[in-house]
């Protein structure tokens, strides 16, 4: 196989799902309009990614996240912070 052929044969599918999701966002566009697009964050599991954002909502600033804040869903806490235990003296 020559150069070009493989050179082709790796582009082919890249090209492929270019055009295909070109072709999807030209509909898209025609029967909604224009779209606005941002990082939008899901609190389950702590990721951010792209997605269309309705113009009432603010889209994710990465700066106003605070990591203090998420809920692992892997770190159970079973203490509740309005019992108090009480430690046994030995």
């Amino acid at each position: 196989m020559s150069a070009q052929v493989i050179a082709f044969l790796i582009l082919l599918p890249i090209t492929l799902v270019f055009i295909y999701a070109g072709i999807h966002e030209f509909q898209r566009y025609k029967s909604e309009g224009k779209a606005s697009y941002g990082l939008v964050y899901d609190e389950e599991s702590g990721t951010t990614h792209v997605s269309g954002i309705a113009d009432h909502e603010d889209p994710y600033d990465p700066d106003d996240f605070d990591p203090n804040n998420y809920n692992d869903p892997e770190v159970k806490n079973d203490i509740d912070p309005q019992v108090e235990t009480e430690v046994p003296k030995v």
